[in-house]
């Protein structure tokens, strides 16, 4: 009779409680490290870029001082400017002096003598903008057509989807831009043929962000569209979602609460990968349509051999690309974690 008591009953529906404590703590542990680990990663390949970086910059023909040099600069005169920038220490010691003053903000001075960071305030925030824009752009469209595509398996919508979705991902940023610019603007006149900036140094007028968006949305859509249609029919041959089928669920039913977060994982990796490709082909359209981002100062930079200002570039670049990473492997983490 005791083990009817209310005490005995009590215990015995209480005990699993730790066992779930202790798992969901186990799991929380585990994705605390990989999430540490993953920021080592990634902090060792901005490492390793930036010296790359230093290094690409070191073999190109001429240095910061004779790039910056006046007109009728003696040869004294660029040697004292090269002295000045430091172009007469060793390499590794620049590089050494501009990563240990990093973590305090400090991007450098350029060749020009003007703060770095300076230099970049505005740019960058106008670069993140339009790179953002077509980010959320591409996320939207691509879960959509792909999950469109995904409904109609073998169908004309299919079909015409994955051709476009390739056809789209084979064609440059460059040439994209060339053609929004005719139609867009030369053609119709819809839209302004380059950007114009306010007061603050942005885009005048929100009509100015469409044409560079679009020209980094095309290509990106058809290459994640690719990546969710190919994840959601992995997940179609799935046994769970076969039985949902089965079972005579319907289709969007299926597609959005049985496949869809299965394929999460790879879906937010190939999302994550085209952060890099929208920021190297925001470089180019930035270029095209005059857009005030980074794109203009890297070229810049690139020509005067401005090494301290390509390094900020990169920096900031990288640091945000890393961010999304991280994110994304997170978030294939907790998905596979759930699954497990």
């Amino acid at each position: 009779m005791a083990s009817l008591s209310p005490t005995a009953s009590t215990d015995t529906v209480a005990a699993p409680a730790p066992a779930g404590a202790a798992t969901a703590s186990r799991r929380a542990t585990a994705l605390a490290g990989r999430a540490a680990a993953a920021v080592a990663r990634r902090a060792l390949m901005l490492v390793v870029l930036l010296a790359v970086v230093f290094a690409a910059v070191e073999v190109l023909p001429g240095d910061a001082a004779s790039a910056s040099s006046e007109r009728g600069d003696s040869a004294a005169d660029v040697a004292a400017r090269r002295q000045l920038l430091g172009l007469d220490r060793p390499l590794w010691e620049r590089f050494w002096n501009w990563m240990t003053a990093l973590p305090t903000g400090d991007l450098g001075t350029s060749a020009r003598g003007q703060d770095v960071t300076e230099l970049l305030a505005d740019p960058l925030p106008n670069t993140l903008l339009l790179g953002g824009s077509a980010f959320v752009v591409t996320v939207v469209l691509s879960l959509a057509l792909g999950c469109w595509a995904a409904a109609r398996p073998g169908r004309l919508v299919d079909r015409i989807v994955g051709h476009t979705a390739t056809a789209a991902f084979a064609v440059p940023e460059f040439v994209i831009s060339v053609l929004l610019l005719l139609v867009l603007s030369l053609w119709t006149g819809w839209l302004p043929a380059v950007t114009v900036t306010g007061a603050d140094g942005s885009p005048a007028t929100w009509t100015m962000l469409i044409m560079p968006v679009l020209a980094l949305v095309i290509p990106q859509t058809g290459w994640n569209t690719r990546i969710v249609r190919g994840a959601l029919a992995d997940q179609a041959a799935t046994p769970h979602v076969e039985a949902a089928f089965l079972d005579g669920l319907p289709t969007r039913q299926v597609l959005l609460r049985h496949a869809l977060p299965g394929a999460v994982p790879t879906i937010a990796t190939g999302i994550a990968t085209s952060t890099g490709m929208l920021l190297g082909g925001a470089v180019v359209v930035e270029t095209l349509f005059n857009y005030p981002g980074i794109g203009s100062v890297l070229s810049g930079a690139v020509s005067g051999r401005d090494t301290p200002l390509v390094a900020g570039v990169v920096i900031c670049a990288g640091a945000v690309i890393s961010l999304i990473l991280l994110a994304a492997d997170l978030i294939r983490a907790r998905a596979l974690g759930a699954r497990a």
